[in-house]
């Protein structure tokens, strides 16, 4: 005897308002990490390694992802999760920003506060993100999960670009009781608009989307975490997945402090002319992004590639782009600012790809547990951005102390981020091979029957 879930899928109007949701993460989070950041070390003048230990620290707090997505799936409902993890992350960053303002007067209890606070906000974000993330792959249909990762990335990134413009302006001219008045109010906004954006989005509906038996729902629910989680890790496209995130999301995030500095050291940028260059990469991280939404919209049908051949490919030429930065360290006249721009496309075009592949993965192997495997994979995707940042720039320092000459120095640090992204689509490959090797699976959720090794020459998965 089968048990229905009748859950419906998701249409536009229920991913805006995730991806609303997903704005107000990102609204609370990049105050707590770029404007707080900058207080410390230029208002405050304090080291820039605690800021840093502090980002750091919200990374390894990510750990208990899986714990949360194993919540939530016990649950059968994601809305307490994202409810309660806006509402832990936003007092978290209120008591960050009052950390920050008692850093003035007592440096170490202040930083102590900001240690519990960026806990919160780890916290907060593992609860919500991988709730939301659980939720997406249970409710939008395969022909619309890349157009859908796209609309609630962009929507995050313009969380990020309107919050840090708004709070830059109401804060200055800097004082302590502007900064909690702001913080405090952007808080309260988030949440009530994430509740908002909850009210009613997981009703039930006439569509079934997953047959579940009596037996394997109520094994399900018996399991303890580290039974299902162990149960997870023992699925090999949740394993070859997980190394494929952590390898390509470190390639990524080990640019990110390198690329300004390589810019001024070997090129001569001024600080705007390299803060332009980000931008540059940041707009070609745009148009990846936009390519892989159409390539995935049913209007295309898969004529531009499938969702899979994008992931892949994205990474080839995302080492291909880093293999053309190895080249500009030892030849000024590359033209470095095309470099960039084809290293975002590439960046974007695969990491929109590996999202939409993420939720088709985290329902593929059966329901139940989605939120445990969104887990898994943003635990790995955390604590390659907790380690991206600090190999990147150790490598470089690295690099510099053995071969004594910036040109080299970079040179090998943008080689060796090359391998890791060639080294990402082999994972990548091996993940497609082992899907298409897989038995056929019932129809549901995620899942998707793959016709033929032809997905390089612009097939697709139906």
């Amino acid at each position: 005897m089968n048990t229905p879930l009748n859950t419906p899928f998701f249409g536009w109007f229920q991913i805006v308002r995730l991806g609303l949701i997903q704005a107000c993460l990102g609204a609370v989070v990049v105050v707590t990490t770029s404007t707080l950041n900058r207080i410390m070390v230029v208002e405050l003048a304090l080291p820039a390694l605690l800021p840093g230990f502090l980002v750091a620290w919200h990374y390894a707090v990510q750990m208990v992802r899986p714990r949360m997505g194993y919540g939530a799936d016990k649950g059968q409902r994601s809305t307490p999760w994202m409810m309660g993890g806006m509402v832990v992350l936003g007092i978290g960053g209120v008591m960050a920003a009052l950390a920050t303002v008692w850093m003035a007067t007592e440096p170490l209890y202040g930083a102590l506060l900001a240690l519990f606070s960026f806990s919160l906000i780890g916290l907060g974000v593992s609860a919500c993100g991988t709730s939301l993330l659980a939720l997406m792959a249970k409710r939008v249909p395969d022909e619309r999960r890349a157009p859908a990762a796209t609309t609630v990335w962009l929507m995050m990134i313009v969380g990020f670009a309107v919050t840090a413009g708004v709070v830059g302006k109401l804060i200055d001219p800097y004082s302590p009781q502007l900064l909690l008045q702001v913080s405090a109010g952007l808080s309260v906004l988030t949440t009530l608009i994430t509740a908002l954006c909850l009210w009613g989005l997981e009703k039930p509906g006439p569509v079934q989307l997953a047959p579940v038996s009596d037996t394997a729902a109520e094994r399900l629910q018996k399991q303890n975490f580290k039974e299902a989680f162990q149960e997870v890790w023992a699925e090999p496209a949740a394993r070859t997945f997980t190394v494929f995130v952590f390898m390509s999301m470190l390639a990524y995030s080990a640019q990110d402090l390198v690329l300004e500095p390589f810019a001024g050291a070997v090129h001569g940028f001024t600080p705007g002319q390299t803060t332009q260059l980000s931008g540059w990469h940041h707009m070609g991280v745009l148009i990846g992004m936009l390519a892989v939404a159409a390539a995935g919209s049913r209007w295309v049908a898969g004529r531009l590639g499938s969702v899979q051949a994008w992931m892949v490919g994205g990474c080839l030429f995302s080492a291909l782009a880093s293999l053309g930065l190895v080249h500009s360290a030892l030849s000024s006249d590359w033209p470095l600012k095309a470099n960039v721009i084809f290293l975002g496309v590439a960046n974007g075009a695969f990491s929109i790809a590996a999202i939409a592949t993420m939720m088709r993965l985290a329902g593929e192997s059966g329901a139940g547990r989605e939120g445990t495997r969104m887990g898994l994979w943003g635990a790995a995707q955390a604590a390659a951005f907790g380690l991206g940042g600090l190999l990147g720039t150790a490598a470089s320092d690295l690099a510099h102390a053995l071969l004594g000459e910036q040109s080299t120095a970079y040179a090998a640090v943008f080689g060796l981020q090359a391998l890791m992204f060639a080294l990402s689509a082999a994972v990548a490959l091996r993940l497609r091979a082992s899907s298409t090797r897989a038995a056929p699976e019932p129809a549901g959720v995620g899942a998707v029957h793959f016709k033929s090794p032809e997905w390089l020459k612009g097939g697709s998965s139906s």
